[in-house]
């Protein structure tokens, strides 16, 4: 099965970067002289993606006008209220169509192969309502907080459950197919609501991203960030 569309997640407030997101949005600010929504954006062309979707909620204009010069990202506003992403993700389906598709966070950069690529490589419906791209903890950069998700033998996911941390934090890049949304009726709420349902049919999957990945979450992220970033020009 060809993955031919995605939404990149860029309706934030973007609250942790503190004054630079006063009158901006996170996916405007700049990392290495670019908008950290353009890395997003390198990847899904770089994985041939030819139907993007980048929902907008915060300062919309200024991601509007940016976006503009990329033919294959379409701009869809969240209003009144912000939906987060599960709730973004179904209000993005009339764009993104129903086959499975790719979500991607705006607010990481990423080094070594394209996540997606692997993620569609390694993609198996079948067996699969979801895959998610990890990274191990120990390597997540300024990520802050207890990992995600613990990763099988078999590849499936389970929750930390009753230990401290898992040994995964999620990045931010997965294939998700969108049908079970359809049993979900409130308007705003998280993936996770989603993987939950995926985890108990045991069809939640993830591999490990082979490369670098920086939180780019707060203003300390810039800088860690461009040194990544400098290491593979």
């Amino acid at each position: 099965m060809t993955i031919n569309a995605a939404l990149i997640f860029a309706a934030g407030f973007g609250t942790r970067m503190g004054s630079l997101t006063r009158s901006t949005p996170k996916p405007m600010i700049h990392v290495s002289g670019k908008p950290l929504v353009d890395f997003a954006v390198d990847l899904t062309l770089g994985a041939g993606i030819d139907r993007v979707v980048a929902n907008l909620h915060y300062f919309p204009e200024q991601l509007e006008t940016h976006l503009a010069q990329y033919p294959t990202v379409a701009t869809l506003r969240e209003n009144p209220e912000i939906l987060e992403t599960g709730g973004g993700l179904k209000n993005a389906l009339s764009m993104l169509g129903n086959d499975p598709v790719i979500t991607l966070n705006s607010d990481a950069v990423w080094t070594g192969c394209n996540p997606l690529t692997a993620l569609i490589d390694a993609w198996e419906p079948a067996k699969m309502d979801a895959l998610l791209m990890l990274v191990p903890i120990k390597k997540a950069q300024e990520h802050r907080g207890a990992g995600d998700f613990n990763l099988e033998i078999n590849g499936q996911l389970s929750r930390r459950g009753t230990a401290p941390t898992a040994d995964y934090v999620y990045s931010g890049a997965q294939i998700i197919k969108t049908d079970l949304l359809a049993d979900i009726s409130q308007t705003s709420f998280s993936l996770n609501l989603l993987w939950d349902k995926m985890l108990m049919k045991n069809r939640a999957f993830g591999i490990t991203h082979q490369g670098g990945w920086v939180d780019v979450g707060r203003p300390e992220g810039i800088k860690v960030a461009e040194l990544e970033l400098a290491k593979h020009v």
